[in-house]
C-alpha cells in the first residue's frame, strides 16, 4: 500500500520512467533482474543523451520481451491504442493519468462493483428525494391541521365571550378559558377587553395585565377575521398564535388569542425521519446486496468470456463457455463457442494440411483461400511418384506391427523430403506417394527440386534399410515427369481435394512403374531441363499406356550441387 501511495506522489519524470517496467514485471513478462539491467542501461543513456530511451524499448533491444507483448500490455493496462514503442508512451500515459484522481482511477474497477455503486447511489438518492418530499408534505399537513384546531378553539371562545365581555364577567370568562387546557396542543388562551387589557388567561397571574405584543413574530397570515403567526417563547417552545376580534352587532368588544404548540410537529417529523432513515438504510442495504448479486450475475459471464478469450489466444481452441444464459450474454457465449469451434476446425485444417504442404503453400492458402488457383488452372509442374516394390509379398511375411512401423518410416521420409524441397503431398495411394512441385506455389527450379527430393529420399531409404536390416525401404522405385498439369479443387459437394490431373501425371505414374528397386526414372523433359547437373543413365525407350510412341527414359544416379554465382 505504501509503495502504491509513493508511486502516486512521485514526480512525473520519476514515476513514469519505470511504469512500463513495473507493468511488464506484474505481467510476468520480465524478471526483477532484467528490469534492473534495463534501468541501468537507461541511466547510462540518460547521462549521454538529451532524450532518454524508454525502458520498454531497452527491454526489447535486450531480447527480454517482444515489442508486440509490450505494446499489448500497455494498451490493455492503460487503455491506450498505441501501435509501436516508437510513440511517446510516457507522455501519453502522463497526459491521460496526470492528476492524482486519474492515477487513483487508473486501476480497473470490476463491473459488479460499478453496478453496485451506481445502484446504491440511485437507491439512496431516490429514497432521500421521496422522503424529503413526503416529510415536507406531512409537515405542511400537520401545520394546516394545527391551524384548523386553533381556529376551531378561537371561534368557540370568541362566540361565547361576547355577552361575558359586555357584562364584564371576569369569573365566567376565566371559566371559559380554562376549558382550553382540555384541548391537546393548546398552550394558552386569553381574552382582551377593548382597551387590550387581559380579562381572562390560562395563567391566572396575568389577569389584569396590559397585553404586550409578541416578539420574533414570523410568517404572519391574515384569514379574515383571524390572524395567525408563529414565534418562539422564552422557554424556546415553538408556538402558533391565532387571534380574532370579538364583535357584537358591529361593535368591537375585545380580542381572543389562542396559542398552539408546534413542537409536536417537529417531534413527529423527527420520529418520521428516524423511521425513514432506518427504512432507507434497510432498503439501501438490500439494494447493495441486490446490486452486488446483479453485478456478479452480469460480470461473471463477462469474466468467463475474458478468460475464454485468453485461452483462445493461447491456442486452446477447444475451450468452451459452459454458462449459457437465456439473454444477450447467453447469445454472446453461444457465438463465442461457435467461433472457437470454427477456429479449432481451421487450426486442425491448418495443422493437417500443413503436414502435406510446405509453409509457403500453407501461408498462401490461409491468406487467400478463395484464390483462383483453387478453382482450377493449367500450370507447369513436376510430378513425383514413389512406390514400394513387392510390398504385398513383404506384408504377408511380416507381422502387422512391423509392417506398419516400416511403412510409417517410409511415408515420413518421403513426406519430409517433398515438403523440405518446396513441394506438397498430393495424396497417398496404398504404398504410393504423389508429390507435386511448382503448384500451387510456382518455383523456377521446380524440376530440380523434385529430383533433389528423390535423390535424398533414396539415400535415406537405403540408410534406414541398413539400420533395420530390412529390405522394405531398399526397394522403393521413383518416377518423375514434368509438363503441363491441371490443378485445382476437384470433387463433389460432399468431399473435395486439391489435386493435379493430366497427361504429365499419368506419365509420371507409368515411369514409376518402370523404376526398379532403388531407381529414379525420369522423362526426357526432366533430363533436358537439368542438363549437366544430372548424372543419369539412358535406358531404351519404353512403350507405355496412353502413348503412341515409345517414351525416352533415364535412370538418375545423382545430381550435382550448383556452383555459387560469382
Amino acid at each position: 500500500m505504501i509503495s502504491k501511495l509513493k508511486n502516486l506522489f512521485l514526480k512525473p519524470e520519476d514515476s513514469h520512467r519505470t511504469l512500463i517496467g513495473r507493468l511488464l514485471k506484474q505481467k510476468h513478462l520480465i524478471t526483477d533482474q532484467q528490469l534492473e539491467r534495463a534501468l541501468e542501461i537507461q541511466r547510462e543513456r540518460r547521462d549521454q543523451l538529451t532524450h532518454p530511451v524508454q525502458v520498454g524499448m531497452i527491454l526489447v533491444e535486450l531480447g527480454y520481451a517482444t515489442e508486440y507483448d509490450v505494446v499489448q500490455a500497455i494498451n490493455q493496462h492503460y487503455r491506450l491504442s498505441i501501435n509501436s514503442l516508437s510513440e511517446n508512451v510516457e507522455d501519453l500515459i502522463r497526459k491521460k493519468y496526470g492528476s492524482i484522481f486519474h492515477r487513483l482511477t487508473a486501476h480497473p474497477v470490476p463491473i459488479w462493483l460499478q453496478i453496485a455503486i451506481m445502484m446504491t447511489i440511485i437507491v439512496a438518492l431516490t429514497i432521500f428525494s421521496l422522503s424529503l418530499i413526503m416529510i415536507n408534505q406531512q409537515r405542511e399537513q400537520l401545520y394546516q391541521q394545527t391551524v384548523k384546531i386553533g381556529k376551531v378553539s378561537l371561534n368557540y371562545f370568541a362566540n361565547n365571550a361576547r355577552i361575558l365581555l359586555l357584562e364584564d364577567n371576569v369569573l365566567q370568562l376565566n371559566t371559559l378559558i380554562n376549558e382550553a387546557t382540555a384541548v391537546e396542543g393548546i398552550r394558552y388562551a386569553m381574552i382582551l377587553d377593548r382597551n387590550r387589557n387581559i380579562m381572562a388567561h390560562t395563567d391566572h397571574t396575568r389577569i389584569g395585565e396590559e397585553y404586550i405584543p409578541f416578539d420574533n413574530v414570523r410568517g404572519e397570515t391574515e384569514d379574515d377575521p383571524i390572524t395567525y403567526f408563529d414565534y418562539y417563547s422564552r422557554d424556546k417552545e415553538h408556538l402558533l398564535n391565532l387571534n380574532r376580534p370579538v364583535i357584537l352587532q358591529g361593535t368591537p368588544l375585545g380580542e381572543v388569542h389562542v396559542g398552539v404548540s408546534l413542537d409536536f410537529i417537529e417531534r413527529l417529523i423527527h420520529e418520521k425521519n428516524l423511521s425513514v432513515l432506518l427504512v432507507s438504510l434497510g432498503v439501501t442495504g438490500v439494494g447493495i446486496i441486490t446490486a452486488i448479486l446483479l453485478g456478479f450475475h452480469f460480470s461473471r459471464p463477462i469474466s468467463d468470456l475474458v478468460f475464454a478469450t485468453r485461452e483462445i489466444r493461447k491456442g486452446n481452441y477447444q475451450y468452451k463457455v459452459h454458462d449459457i444464459r437465456n439473454d444477450e450474454l447467453g447469445n454472446l457465449a453461444i457465438a463465442f463457442n461457435q467461433m472457437s469451434r470454427e477456429l479449432w476446425i481451421k487450426s486442425l485444417m491448418q495443422k493437417s494440411f500443413g503436414k502435406y504442404v510446405g509453409a509457403e503453400v500453407l501461408e498462401m492458402i490461409m491468406v487467400d483461400p478463395q484464390s483462383d488457383w483453387l478453382k482450377g488452372r493449367r500450370s507447369e509442374a513436376t510430378v513425383l511418384f514413389t512406390d514400394i516394390r513387392g510390398f504385398t509379398s513383404y506384408a504377408k511375411m511380416k507381422e502387422p506391427e512391423a509392417v506398419v512401423e516400416r511403412l510409417n518410416e517410409y511415408f515420413e521420409i518421403a513426406s519430409e523430403e517433398i515438403i523440405r524441397h518446396g513441394g506438397y503431398i498430393d495424396k497417398f495411394v496404398g504404398d504410393a506417394v504423389l508429390g507435386v512441385f511448382g503448384v500451387p506455389v510456382f518455383y523456377e527450379d521446380h524440376v530440380e527440386r523434385a529430383v533433389r527430393a528423390a535423390v535424398e529420399m533414396q539415400k535415406r531409404f537405403r540408410k534406414k534399410a541398413e539400420q533395420h536390416k530390412d529390405t522394405l525401404l531398399d526397394v522403393v522405385g521413383i518416377g518423375i515427369n514434368t509438363g503441363i498439369v491441371l490443378s485445382g479443387n476437384i470433387g463433389s459437394q460432399m468431399k473435395m481435394e486439391y489435386t493435379v490431373i493430366g497427361d504429365t501425371v499419368n506419365v509420371a505414374s507409368r515411369l514409376n512403374g518402370l523404376a526398379a528397386s532403388g531407381e529414379i526414372i525420369v522423362s526426357r523433359a526432366v533430363h533436358d531441363t537439368l542438363g549437366p547437373l544430372l548424372t543419369a543413365e539412358k535406358r531404351p525407350p519404353q512403350k507405355i499406356k496412353g502413348k503412341i510412341k515409345p517414351v525416352e527414359i533415364f535412370n538418375v544416379k545423382d545430381i550435382q550441387e550448383r556452383k555459387p554465382e560469382s
